[in-house]
């Protein structure tokens, strides 16, 4: 259903994102009914980042590019970003994982058991689910025995090493702010409800010097709805 790395494929007045080129996912051999996301039915996505967290806590740290199916593609350079003259940078993104992609439908649940609050007692269960702690700790420990772990998942449940909240609601608090700093946003709505977003995809790239390290790409569910990947926000956890 794609392929990790290979050559960058955009079309030619498409500009090319500053982040390293991860996947291309082809959504039409996407299995129906595969994600819980209103994705197209085809054409590609195209996924980049860099697994390195944002220690300013605003910065969109990748990319999410849709090239429809029959538009005009050709093969693009992105190497000569400023990025790509720094050694240690060229050395994490030459052992990006190379190959296809292939489908895998599994179950996910949450890893995260807590909502955060402003206030005292600063989180609490779930809404709805009193005892998600001991849901979340059951699915920890019988996981492997009913998934299969993959480097790339789409949609479904955000996971990261050791974290009691919504990862994705790391993500919405980033994109607020980075939209309030005038960082990101394009001037449209930035809704802070973690309801109103969405995971698109989570990728741990289980690369050297990188352990632990999760990219989550999430999206609102009304710019999902109008294919307005431009406007997927990337968050990077990465415990070193």
């Amino acid at each position: 259903m794609g392929r990790f790395g290979g050559p960058l494929m955009l079309p030619a007045d498409t500009p090319i994102p500053v982040f390293p080129f991860v996947a291309s996912i082809d959504l039409a051999a996407l299995p129906d009914d595969a994600t819980d996301l209103p994705l197209p039915p085809d054409g590609h996505l195209l996924l980049f980042a860099f697994p390195e967290d944002d220690e300013e806590g605003f910065t969109d740290m990748g990319k999410v590019v849709y090239v429809p199916a029959g538009a005009a593609v050709e093969e693009r350079d992105n190497s000569s970003d400023p990025w790509f003259e720094d050694e240690e940078y060229q050395e994490v993104v030459e052992a990006f994982p190379r190959g296809q992609v292939r489908a895998t439908i599994d179950v996910s649940l949450p890893h995260h058991h807590a909502v955060e609050l402003p206030g005292p007692p600063y989180s609490e269960p779930l809404p709805g689910h009193p005892r998600s702690r001991e849901l979340a700790e059951v699915w920890q420990h019988t996981r492997d025995d009913m998934a299969t772990r993959g480097y790339l998942q789409i949609g479904g449940y955000a996971s990261e090493e050791v974290n009691h909240l919504d990862p994705v609601a790391h993500v919405v608090v980033c994109a607020v702010r980075a939209a309030e700093a005038g960082h990101w946003g394009g001037g449209g709505a930035v809704s802070g409800a973690v309801e109103d977003w969405v995971l698109l995809a989570d990728w741990s790239p289980c690369i050297t010097g990188r352990e632990g390290a999760v990219v989550h790409w999430a999206i609102q569910r009304e710019d999902l709805a109008a294919q307005r990947f431009d406007r997927t926000y990337t968050t990077v956890f990465w415990n070193p």
